[in-house]
């Protein structure tokens, strides 16, 4: 028998732009800064957190399994499991489902979920030549083989490759990321003005709820060891419009290509906990939840069109909970890209689309653009990996209870030709 599990609260650190150096907060110091104010102002004890995952793709090599880390940096006992959870850009929100699942079986009555990734601290690595070039230096014993190994030293072996160029490179398709939102924008004619308005738009939706408080609830302050305090998403552009992001160079298929800078997600670090209880801890406790979670699915796909995840695993998730996307009242997509999210929308349009790769009869419906990401989303905010899942989960139960809406869904497109989409009740 399973049992109802509710999102309580939650908490995010501002999401801040990478600026071509290590930022100031690890994975790790994102995660306890976030943590630090969101236990604090429970009515629990948070000694009776009887579990804490975390999900995070770029792990540094000074906090292996960050979940544990930050857990007793957070000072929860010693007892309390936790662990890390990795599928790229669903990692957030793999957390949560790792937590729900272990609520609604009973396993677990209160538990911490979260993600945590600061891409700024992606590491450099050696070139495959150079590596083996180490190795055998390395294994040369004598004086005359050491220097026979040091005559085939080559400059380009001392020039090291980003890791995160490597990472968001996909090793079955052999496109990086941007190339396969470029792929589905040409399948589903998304044209560059339509990605570029999309764009502008995120980003006037982000510096409206910024101005309006409608974040308040939801962020808190990360306080650098320099006294420096970061207080608000750095990456938005108040004066972004179509006409002048129709300026950028395409990024990843020149000179044609229709994926910019302008039209990606931002490289950003951050960090985000939502807290879940079981309905005996939610009783027990008084606490008053922000929302239900209903249930969650995760889909496969070519991963050359990764992009489309959402709309195969909302599609499934639907099909699952006898549901149609009329019923949804709001909806979070994770903005990758401008040309992914807006594939994914005509995906849900297209009856030969919905019936032979979505299972429906005919076309699956619309989602109303004032329904969707209505606070903006990745491209103004930032894509840190890891937490993103978190962030847009968090997002869409607070949106719900601001909005008095019934049913809201979160999904993102995942590298590696995966989706992952939430299913969220007003509580």
């Amino acid at each position: 028998m399973t049992r109802a599990v509710y999102l309580v609260d939650g908490a995010r650190t501002p999401f801040i732009k990478a600026r071509g150096k290590p930022g100031p907060f690890t994975p790790v110091d994102l995660a306890v800064q976030c943590g630090r104010p969101l236990l604090m102002r429970q009515r629990f004890d948070p000694a009776l957190i009887d579990l804490v995952v975390l999900g995070c793709v770029n792990v540094v090599a000074e906090e292996m399994n960050p979940a544990r880390v930050a857990a007793l940096r957070l000072g929860l006992p010693e007892a309390v499991p936790a662990y890390t959870v990795q599928i790229n850009c669903g990692s957030g929100m793999l957390s949560i489902d790792e937590a729900f699942r272990a609520i609604e079986s009973g396993r677990s009555q209160i538990a911490l979920a979260g993600g945590a990734e600061a891409l700024s601290h992606s590491p450099l690595v050696l070139r495959r030549g150079a590596v083996d070039w180490f190795a055998r230096l390395n294994a040369a014993r004598s004086t005359g083989a050491k220097l026979q190994v040091l005559g085939g030293l080559r400059p380009d072996f001392l020039k090291p490759v980003i890791g995160l160029e490597r990472g968001l490179t996909d090793p079955i398709s052999s496109l990086n990321m941007g190339q396969t939102a470029e792929k589905v924008g040409h399948l589903f004619g998304v044209t560059r003005r339509e990605a570029d308005e999309y764009a502008a738009e995120s980003h006037r939706r982000l510096a409206r709820a910024q101005s309006e408080g409608l974040l308040k609830d939801e962020l808190v302050p990360a306080f650098a060891r320099d006294g420096r305090v970061y207080d608000h998403d750095d990456g938005v552009r108040v004066d972004s419009t179509a006409k002048a992001l129709g300026n950028l160079k395409p990024v990843f298929e020149r000179p044609y290509g229709k994926v910019t800078a302008g039209n990606s997600s931002q490289i950003t670090d951050g960090a985000s906990w939502t807290l879940l209880a079981s309905e005996e801890a939610v009783r027990e406790h008084g606490l008053t939840p922000l929302a239900r979670i209903v249930d969650a699915h995760w889909s496969g796909l070519d991963p050359s069109i990764m992009g489309l995840g959402p709309a195969v695993s909302m599609a499934a998730l639907l099909k699952k909970r006898s549901l149609t996307l009329g019923e949804i009242d709001l909806f979070e997509i994770n903005e990758a890209f401008a040309a992914q999210v807006l594939g994914c929308l005509r995906a849900f349009e297209d009856g030969e689309v919905s019936r032979k790769a979505l299972g429906f009869d005919g076309p699956v419906g619309t989602i109303a653009r004032d329904k969707l990401n209505i606070d903006g989303g990745a491209i103004a905010l930032g894509h840190p990996v890891g937490t993103s899942g978190n962030r847009i989960t968090l997002h869409l139960a607070r949106a719900m209870r601001r909005r008095g809406a019934k049913l809201g869904l979160a999904s993102q497109c995942v590298g590696g030709g995966l989706g992952g989409a939430m299913l969220l009740e007003a509580a």
